[in-house]
Formats: structure tokens, C-alpha cells, sequence
């Protein structure tokens, strides 16, 4: 049994990290007597990266709360699950307005969605989010600089209303080419940083492959097939080569694979974050084959505070299938056409006089 003991810091180190205390023996290890990471996890859980604000600065659930959670969720999706009624006529054109992909006209339904069926639990506690610090489980404020690029990357989403609203807009559209478009409908980046760092659950595709070498540790996640190489005892590389997922250095402290990325391009997986991001990572081995994940997020021209969070990697036997989404994909090139149809119906328009 491996006993996992929690112990908050201060300092440039205030997280709540997790340290093991007592020496794994059950732990698969390398030839090198390093832990061996290698399996498949699945990170599904109702525990939100955010703190609802009700709960204040209440890390943990009761029982009975937790339950009630799992409940709500176990109902909402059986309602969903539901059959609809196949006599229902057709939405109107461009949406009806209502919540959902494109005017609630398409996107995925009920059926994909697999973001568990609890709250985690860490120490035998359930907890309210994933954030431990600040106190209150939530991301910080934005600094100035980063309220403005937010801002400005926001204007480039408008309300579907089935026109070229983007045509009035000043400075580059939305639509004008393929790099305007957002990292995950280019399929460069698996959304809400499932991929990383720091890396987060999702709605769906949740498992995570990890493959370990002497000098590598290979993380591959479903969502987006993103796969990141982490290097081993290195030194990263020069501040002018860049990546996606930034580059990301690894060293064994005890037990636990310590990991640092740096080097991002200027729009990272993770939302609100800029080239200036800079990740803590660190993987501890848990009960049943399992992982102890907590991260830090340090990136000054973003937050105004550094943040931290922590939550469990259980193990499962599932096997990670090929996602097959890639640059380029029809969806990518039909959302081009239909902007530039609308375009064309918005000149009409206007030398008609309409």
C-alpha cells in the first residue's frame, strides 16, 4: 500500500503537493531503481479545474455533497440520453439562438460525453476543483496585458447569425485565413489543455498513454492524439526555438518525475496563457498503479499571481484509440467556403442596396 500525505508549502513553492512517505516497493522500476511510469490512465472526473464560487475557499466536499454531485450528473445524462423524437422538424436556418454548437444546430451530443462519474478524492477527501491555490480554487486575474490580448482574441468570435458580420470588423477577420482559426479546430492542439501542460481533463477523450525510456517519458493523449516528448537530464533548448507545448525537461527527485516547460509559442493549449508560460509538473506513483498529478502555472505577463492544482491519475486497462483529426480535414476547408459564400452574399447585398 503506498500512503499519500499532503503538506502545503509557502513560499515560491505554495502548492499543495504531495510527497510519498515510505519507500514503494510494490512500485514497477527501471533497471535505474527510477519508478516505471509507463500505462495508461484515465483523468475523468465531475471535479471542476475551477472552484465553483459558492464554495469560497472550501477545498473539499462532504459525502453527502459529493454524492449529490454524482447523482445531478448520473440524471442529467440520462435525460440527454433520452431518445428524441424522430418527427421534429429541422432547426431553423443559422440556429435557433439557444445554447449550443452553431446556434444548437450541430456538434456532439449526449452520447460522447465521458467526464466520469464523481468527484475525485485525494487523501480520502473529495475536493471542490482541481485549483488549490489561490484559496478560492480559481485562476487569478489578468494582468492588463493579458485582459487585452483575451479581449482582442475574443472579438474574433461573433454571434452566428447566418451573415458576414465579420466584414464590418477593423483590423484581420476571423475568417481571412487558415491561422485566424483557434488551435484546436486546426487540430494542432487537443482543447482545454488536455494535452498540456499543464495537462487537464475534459468533457471526453480523458485517458493519457505514457511510455518511458532511459532518457525519454512519452505522453500521448487521446484528445487530438497530442503527444508530448519529455527529455530526460537535459538542458532545454535555446529561447528562440519554440513549440506548441513548449519544451520540457525531466529529473527524477526521489519518487516523483519533476517536469519544466518552458518555450512556448505565443498561444499555448493552455487558455489565457502567452509564450512567457512556464510549468512545474510532477508525477508521483499512487494506490493501484496509479498517478499523483500537481502542476504549477507561473506566467507573470498573463496572471497576476502564479496558480496551483493537484488531482489524481487512476489507472485503467482501456486502450487509447486514434482520434484522426489533422490539419487540413474537410471540416477545416468547408468552414473557409462557407465564409467566403456569406462574404460574397454580404457584397451582394450591398450593391443591391439592402
Amino acid at each position: 500500500m503506498i500512503r499519500m500525505t499532503n503538506l502545503a508549502f509557502s513560499g515560491p513553492l505554495c502548492a499543495l503537493l504531495w510527497f510519498c512517505t515510505c519507500v514503494h516497493a510494490d512500485v514497477p522500476r527501471t533497471q535505474q531503481g527510477h519508478p516505471d511510469l509507463t500505462g495508461t490512465y484515465n483523468v475523468a472526473t465531475l471535479t471542476p479545474l475551477q472552484r465553483p464560487a459558492e464554495f469560497g475557499d472550501k477545498l473539499y466536499l462532504n459525502r453527502d455533497e459529493a454524492q449529490k454531485m454524482a447523482a445531478e450528473a448520473a440524471a442529467a445524462k440520462a435525460q440527454d440520453d433520452e431518445a428524441s423524437d424522430p418527427n421534429r422538424e429541422a432547426p431553423p436556418s443559422g440556429g435557433d439562438g439557444s445554447e449550443g454548437a452553431a446556434g444548437n444546430v450541430g456538434g456532439y451530443n449526449a452520447f460522447w460525453i465521458d467526464n466520469g462519474e464523481q468527484a475525485f478524492e485525494v487523501d480520502g477527501k473529495f475536493r471542490t476543483s482541481i485549483i488549490t491555490q489561490p484559496a478560492n480554487g480559481r485562476q487569478p486575474a489578468y494582468t492588463p496585458t493579458g485582459l487585452k490580448r483575451i479581449m482582442a482574441f475574443y472579438s474574433l468570435f461573433g454571434e452566428n447569425t447566418g451573415t458576414a458580420w465579420w466584414m464590418d470588423r477593423p483590423g484581420p477577420g476571423p475568417y481571412d485565413h487558415m491561422e485566424m482559426r483557434p488551435l484546436g479546430e486546426r487540430c494542432i492542439l487537443g482543447f482545454s489543455s488536455t494535452g498540456g501542460p499543464p495537462m487537464l481533463p475534459a468533457l471526453y477523450n480523458n485517458l493519457k498513454r505514457i511510455v518511458q525510456t532511459d532518457s525519454h517519458v512519452m505522453i500521448l493523449t487521446e484528445m487530438i492524439h497530442d503527444a508530448r516528448v519529455i527529455r530526460l537530464n537535459d538542458t532545454h533548448r535555446p529561447d528562440n526555438i519554440r513549440n506548441w507545448m513548449g519544451d520540457s525537461i525531466g529529473r527524477w527527485d526521489g519518487d516523483t518525475l519533476v517536469v519544466e516547460t518552458k518555450n512556448f509559442r505565443k498561444r499555448p493549449a493552455l487558455y489565457g496563457a502567452d509564450e512567457n508560460l512556464r510549468v512545474v509538473e510532477r508525477f508521483t506513483p499512487g494506490e493501484g498503479g496509479g498517478l499523483h498529478y500537481a502542476f504549477e502555472v507561473h506566467n507573470p505577463t498573463a496572471w497576476q499571481e502564479s496558480w496551483y492544482g493537484d488531482y489524481p491519475w487512476p489507472a485503467t486497462q482501456d486502450k487509447v484509440y486514434e482520434y484522426a483529426c489533422h490539419e487540413g480535414n474537410y471540416a477545416l476547408g468547408n468552414i473557409m467556403r462557407g465564409a467566403r459564400i456569406l462574404e460574397q452574399d454580404a457584397k451582394t447585398d450591398a450593391a443591391a442596396g439592402q
